[in-house]
Order: C-alpha cells, then structure tokens, then sequence
C-alpha cells in the first residue's frame, strides 16, 4: 500500500482550512495540534465528517478529558477519510502524521510563498502556481508539514519596511562619506 494523502484547502479569508485525510485500519481519529513544547493541545474543530465503505459512517466524538488532552472520533475499525474544518492563526499550517503521508495544501489566489522572507515551507516541499494564481505546495512521503503564507498586504509593508531602512542607511552613512572626501 502507498502512503496515505491528506488534502488541506486554506479558506479566502485565511482564517481557517478544510482537511481531508485518510486513515487505514484504525478505530480512533484524534484532532491535536502541537503546543510550544511539542506537546499535544486539543485542536478545535467543527464539519467532522467520516467517511468510508459505509452509508453513513457512524462516530462517536469525545472531548479532552485529564488522561488525554486531545479531541477525537472513535468508529468501527478500518479505512475512512475524515473531513473537519479548523481555525488558522497568522497564515501558518503545521500537520504532523504517523506514516509517510502524500500531502497537498491548496491556498486560494489571496495568499502567496514565493517570497522566502515573509513565506517558509518544510523541507521537500513542491511548489506550483496555476494561471489563475492559486498554490499547491506539496509534499511526497512525509511525517510532517509546516507552511507559512502571506497575503499581499504583508507583501507591500515588507516593501515599505524596506525602502524606509534604505532611507535611514543613506542618511546615516552620507556624512560619514562626506567626511573621508574632505580629508587629505
């Protein structure tokens, strides 16, 4: 069997993602993200959605409790894809799996990760932008992903930001040229 994919679709507003990913011959789906310390915290989520080789997929949801610090789905073990939809904050995507996963990130044409000040990517990353100007970054075989993006706001400040430290460069440097001129 190949690696399992996971597809997340950034909304317009940059506020939140759709993910859909496949899980294999399992009973329990748990929705974390990492704290500062690498530590599990609950990831909040809403539109949970299972589905498999059956009509419908049942699931039972629990929330986090003093032994386990994470949300999850329990389910008949076996082969679904689980579909949610979570929050964002400040244009950075982080997943982490436990197989190689085929992972693609979609981001609407509002966002960007061309430029490598504002916009930074994990290693392996592929990255294709379509005539209409959306992305896909993807990656092959990964255990995990983190993906930064930007719109065109932080774009034109970084511009602005850089123009005014020029400004301030010239400024500072001209009378210390002016002076090395004079002197014999």
């Amino acid at each position: 069997m190949g690696a399992l994919s996971a597809d997340y679709l950034v909304f317009p507003n940059g506020t939140a993602y759709r993910a859909s990913i496949e899980i294999a011959d399992v009973s329990r789906y748990e929705f974390a993200d990492t704290g500062m310390l690498g530590e599990p915290i609950p990831l909040t989520v809403g539109e949970v959605q299972l589905s498999g080789n059956c009509s419908p997929c049942r699931f039972n949801q629990t929330s986090p409790s003093f032994t386990s610090n994470t949300r999850a789905i329990t389910f008949e073990q076996g082969n679904y894809t689980v579909s949610y939809i979570a929050p964002l904050r400040d244009n950075h995507l982080q997943a982490y799996f436990k197989s190689p996963y085929h992972v693609n990130i979609t981001l609407p044409q509002e966002f960007n990760v061309q430029n490598p000040l504002l916009a930074g990517f994990s290693p392996g990353a592929n990255v294709t932008r379509y005539p209409d100007n959306t992305t896909m970054v993807q990656w092959d075989k990964t255990l995990s992903v983190d993906l930064r993006f930007y719109d065109q706001g932080r774009e034109d400040l970084l511009y602005f930001f850089l123009q005014f430290l020029g400004i301030i460069a010239v400024v500072l440097l001209l009378p210390f040229l002016m002076t090395m001129r004079k002197a014999p």
